[in-house]
């Protein structure tokens, strides 16, 4: 199976401790969101567990605890874009992430480590012509260490209005633009850009609209085929697998006005206050009428020798 850890929040920059720790027991509890007392047991074992996701904006504290991985695949993404910290107020400083990026990919290999710039938005220091002018000096730092680059346009969800009332869509001729623009960029350094949930508008200009977490991904970074189970978890925006996350909402202590996962920085704090990186959960520890549910699990990998095996 594949085990995700960044859909809710962002485990390596403020959890590597607690992570680490559930690596050596080997298993973990998470809550379901909806439904807190059910409670779902994933075992942390590479016999069943084949690839571990992540996505970060500061891979920096677990990449001295990347040992503790060796025996799992792993894809990360790891978001930089050119925002400061009125927008993104606990990231670290861009070139420290630059930096930390390509030290993961030596240890992983430039399969199984993405870009994402994103969100994208606009405004009067966020300008296009910027947006193209940071984008390329990112990329020509990152080439040779990745071979995708994920971007989406930002989506005006109700609590990222309430965080960020100042923010606007992008239009669609500057969506055109930026994605042109970013294709060409790509090429220029190696890099295919994979719109997230953008549809199919950029693939004219040689953008990969297929998604950014698909089948083909994830066997690249295994170097191994998968058998999926299939429909349940793919998303109808693309062909992406969404699976399980060990992660919980409002949690990341970055605090970024677009978020999608925070509901306020104060119920952010809150959880934070409450976790304890010895406890099972992420956030708090068991609680009276919790229903502990063990996840099937098995492993994903096809047995048969195929291409992969052979290179």
């Amino acid at each position: 199976m594949i085990l995700q850890t960044g859909f809710r929040t962002d485990i390596p920059a403020f959890y590597s401790e607690w992570f680490a720790n559930r690596l050596r027991a080997g298993y973990v509890l998470v809550r379901n969101p909806y439904n807190p007392q059910a409670v779902t047991r994933y075992e942390l074992n590479p016999d069943m567990v084949d690839l571990i996701g992540f996505c970060t904006k500061n891979p920096a504290s677990m990449l001295p605890k990347m040992d503790l991985l060796r025996s799992y695949g792993q894809y990360w993404f790891v978001t930089i874009t050119p925002y400061g910290p009125e927008i993104e107020p606990h990231v670290p400083p861009k070139e420290t992430v630059l930096y930390d990026f390509v030290a993961l990919s030596e240890i992983v290999g430039p399969d199984s480590i993405g870009w994402r710039y994103d969100p994208i938005f606009l405004s009067d220091t966020y300008t296009v012509e910027r947006h193209i002018q940071e984008f390329t000096r990112m990329a020509a730092v990152l080439a040779g260490h990745t071979h995708t680059c994920v971007i989406s346009f930002i989506d005006l969800y109700a609590k990222v209005r309430r965080n960020f009332p100042q923010v606007q869509g992008v239009s669609r001729a500057d969506r055109l633009t930026l994605g042109k623009a970013f294709v060409e960029i790509g090429r220029q350094y190696g890099l295919t850009i994979r719109p997230c949930a953008e549809g199919d508008e950029l693939a004219p200009y040689g953008a990969d609209c297929s998604g950014c977490m698909t089948q083909q991904i994830f066997e690249t970074a295994l170097h191994r085929r998968l058998h999926l189970p299939p429909g349940k978890n793919s998303r109808k925006e693309c062909a992406c697998f969404m699976t399980a996350d060990i992660g919980a909402y409002n949690t990341c202590g970055h605090l970024c006005r677009y978020c999608y996962a925070n509901y306020s920085k104060e119920l952010v704090a809150q959880n934070m206050r409450q976790h304890d990186p010895q406890s099972p959960f992420l956030i708090g520890h068991s609680l009276p009428g919790d229903v502990i549910h063990q996840a099937q699990q098995e492993s994903w990998v096809e047995n048969q020798l195929s291409l992969f095996d052979l290179l």
